[in-house]
């Protein structure tokens, strides 16, 4: 396809209202080849000047880079809703493809979501989310904690601004990318919140295509208000952030054996697994396919919505290498020692 230099120029303002910030030219040349547009750095630079030229974008600092004026915000909100509407799915299909996970060898990227924070409530973060893990209510068992001046994105060199930490913790995403490398395929189809009741699964009662969403399901929730993950933790009664996928029902026997090693290494984040054509929770599944519900890697972050300890979330931030990623079970010890 060939891109003109407004479609560029669109997808750069769309870049720098996805990373709710500044963005230098390295870091938007990232985010534009999800869309198959491949620019160098300087090309960018020279649509950035004449974004800043028509009001649009303006320079923060020759180290961050650019980000949106009132009047380049209003640019997006006014652009091509049914566009905007198929970039978490891109985003989903784009990582999927990149992470380098590979199951045999233990070690690889993962898709990750980040939590920012003020440093001043690192203590009671880990305090809040360690039993939330424990409770098995997060993707797995694995959190990370970066702080002031370190990158939670190796992809686009993201670092922790000054007076903040990041929560890191794994996407439910990437348990496609892990399917995909042993031959799987995966279709994410619904964001949701799923009921909890005598800490057993019971029903979604909210759903969200992700191909009808301009931002991921569970975010939405979050700000919404509408979890209630803590209370889940803690009685066993609750809302928490879930999806469902399908996979081809010919997979099932691998599926399921790869599940069985997930959760030896921490990164089992499977609720469920359906019977081949049907219905799980109440969601239908496709002709021979097989239905399949994951819980939210935001489910951390969501519990420290309830708790008071609001931060930023964002999900599908980029990758990280699993290695980098301690047991919760570990993370006071570790935190300690630094690294």
């Amino acid at each position: 396809m060939k891109w003109t230099g407004h479609d560029i120029q669109q997808r750069i303002l769309k870049v720098l209202h996805r990373a709710e910030g500044p963005a230098g030219a390295a870091q938007i040349a990232h985010w534009l080849r999800g869309w198959g547009v491949e620019l160098s750095e300087r090309s960018i630079r020279l649509h950035l000047l004449r974004l800043d030229r028509a009001g649009l974008t303006e320079l923060h600092s020759r180290r961050a880079g650019r980000r949106l004026t009132a009047q380049g915000a209003a640019e997006v909100e006014k652009g091509d809703v049914i566009e905007r509407m198929a970039f978490v799915s891109g985003q989903i299909d784009e990582l999927t493809y990149r992470m380098g996970f590979q199951l045999r060898a233990g070690a690889g990227t993962l898709v990750v979501n980040t939590t920012l924070l003020s440093a001043r409530d690192e203590q009671a973060a880990i305090a809040i989310v360690r039993p939330v893990f424990a409770a098995r209510l997060g993707m797995g068992s694995r959190l990370l904690i970066r702080r002031a001046g370190e990158v939670y994105d190796a992809g686009r060199g993201d670092r922790v601004p000054k007076g903040k930490i990041a929560l890191v913790t794994v996407c439910s995403v990437t348990l496609n990318g892990i399917l995909l490398k042993e031959g799987i395929p995966v279709t994410s189809r619904y964001g949701g919140l799923l009921e909890i009741r005598n800490r057993l699964p019971a029903r979604f009662i909210e759903l969200l295509e992700y191909g009808g969403t301009t931002q991921d399901p569970l975010e939405l929730f979050i700000r919404a208000r509408m979890t209630s993950v803590r209370r889940c933790e803690q009685t066993g009664n609750g809302l928490v952030g879930a999806s469902f996928r399908e996979f081809p029902s010919g997979a099932l026997p691998a599926v399921l054996k790869i599940r069985d090693q997930l959760r030896l290494i921490g990164l089992d984040g499977i609720v469920a697994i359906g019977m081949p054509g049907q219905p799980l929770y109440g969601i239908p599944a496709g002709e021979g396919r097989t239905g399949l519900v994951v819980l939210g890697g935001l489910n951390p972050a969501a519990a420290l919505d309830e708790a008071g300890l609001a931060g930023v979330h964002r999900s599908l931030a980029g990758l990280l290498e699993y290695r980098q990623f301690p047991e919760f079970r570990h993370l006071n010890m570790w935190t300690r020692r630094g690294e």
